[in-house]
């Protein structure tokens, strides 16, 4: 056996225990408004219910006595040029179910350069609960968005607060599910990956990449079972954290100039003691992040380095484990088929099948359509392409556009 025929072999080995581990790991992913995560349970259309598949009942998540004083809780929407998604974000949130909630939603306008103001005003004369704040000049040393929140954590008066963008529409149930999950572990942090909407070819090709990202390399049960904070997930599209918890953190002021400040208050909230817990909220909640191939260019150029800690290094080792797992068994396939070497072409197609079952276990978490999964080594080519391209953002100095904002 030569050199080539080892090295697929030993990537099929790689990949085949990647597939048994995304397997088992979606398994640990506790579902929104099931107390336990309960995987034999899913919501059905009845606020504060699921349905048992085993057994077909209907079991209550509500846990809250109608008698008792209603919980608190603010939702809190930083909103910079959202005329597109604004109407339709909030009229989700002010429609959904709040049996046992006293709900209270605060949208801040960042300075929007668009209709956004205007179509917060004509909402907020139709329902006493939405409240709008007009946003105050960014200060030196802040991430716009950080300063966002801050600002909205000034005026909020729940004992839960949910963080959501615009781009997030909640399902009926939402509130309620959110709810239970977070009254079970009592304080700390609920958050999860909404079920993503996608529309143009990037967008299907790179956005369900976030969701492969965890099934296949994170281990779930450290998210909640370990305090260490490398073991952690988030998404600032949905946090959901207990007052006492986010000023046990120090809020978003001790992350004023972190670009990621989603993942960063998630470390914090570990850090502090209290518990994360990262849910299965796709069936609960539902976004479109980008519009088009540039806003998808750029967000995740924006991330990428950042996310792994402004590391060279690290990003490169990244990079080019993606390439040698999933894209040289289809290349090696390619050529085996040229040359007429039959066992490289059954080595490469092994490696590239096991490739596509690892990314449609992942899939299947976001709902997204099997076909996607075929196209898993051209997702693989734009996430390294886009990391490249993160990079050199930042050692070029030439930074990070997003929302008519620069970023370093």
């Amino acid at each position: 056996m030569n050199i080539v025929h080892t090295l697929l072999l030993i990537l099929c080995g790689i990949l085949a225990v990647q597939l048994l581990f995304s397997l088992w790991n979606r398994t640990k992913l506790p579902l929104l408004g099931v107390p336990d995560g309960n995987k034999d349970c899913t919501a059905d259309h009845t606020p504060g219910h699921t349905v048992d598949r085993t057994k077909g009942t209907r079991i209550s998540h509500i846990n809250r006595d109608a008698k008792t004083t209603k919980t608190k809780i603010s939702v809190l929407i930083p909103a910079r040029n959202e005329q597109i998604h604004i109407k339709d974000c909030v009229e989700s949130v002010l429609a959904a179910d709040t049996e046992g909630i006293q709900l209270e939603v605060i949208v801040l306008n960042d300075r929007s350069e668009d209709k956004t103001g205007e179509i917060l005003e004509q909402l907020a004369t139709k329902d006493h609960r939405l409240r709008i704040l007009e946003g105050k000049e960014l200060p030196s040393g802040w991430m716009g968005k950080s300063y966002a929140c801050h600002e909205l954590a000034q005026q909020a008066t729940g004992e839960w607060w949910l963080y959501m963008d615009a781009d997030v529409r909640l399902e009926k149930t939402a509130l309620n599910a959110v709810l239970t999950t977070a009254q079970a572990q009592q304080k700390g942090l609920v958050t999860g990956f909404p079920r993503q909407i996608t529309a143009t070819w990037l967008e299907k090709l790179v956005v369900p990449m976030m969701k492969f990202t965890i099934i296949s390399h994170l281990p779930i049960v450290l998210v909640r079972g370990s305090q260490n904070p490398r073991f952690v997930a988030a998404t600032g599209a949905f946090m959901f954290i207990h007052r006492d918890t986010y000023k046990a953190t120090g809020g978003h002021e001790a992350i004023k100039a972190d670009l990621l400040d989603d993942m960063q208050l998630a470390r914090a909230v570990k850090k502090a003691g209290h518990p994360v817990t990262l849910a299965d909220v796709h069936r609960h909640t539902r976004t479109r992040m980008y519009q088009n191939a540039v806003e998808v260019w750029n967000g995740y150029k924006k991330n990428m380095y950042e996310g792994l800690g402004r590391s060279g290094f690290l990003l490169a080792g990244v990079l080019v484990m993606y390439a040698a797992l999933y894209l040289l068994p289809p290349i090696s396939f390619l050529i085996g088929m040229f040359t007429g070497d039959f066992k490289v072409v059954a080595l490469g197609a092994a490696g590239t099948l096991l490739g596509m079952l690892v990314k449609r276990v992942a899939d299947l978490t976001g709902s997204h359509p099997f076909w996607l999964s075929l196209l898993h080594p051209v997702s693989i080519l734009f996430v390294i392409a886009i990391g490249i391209s993160s990079w050199l953002g930042a050692v070029t100095g030439k930074g990070y556009v997003w929302k008519g904002r620069h970023y370093h």
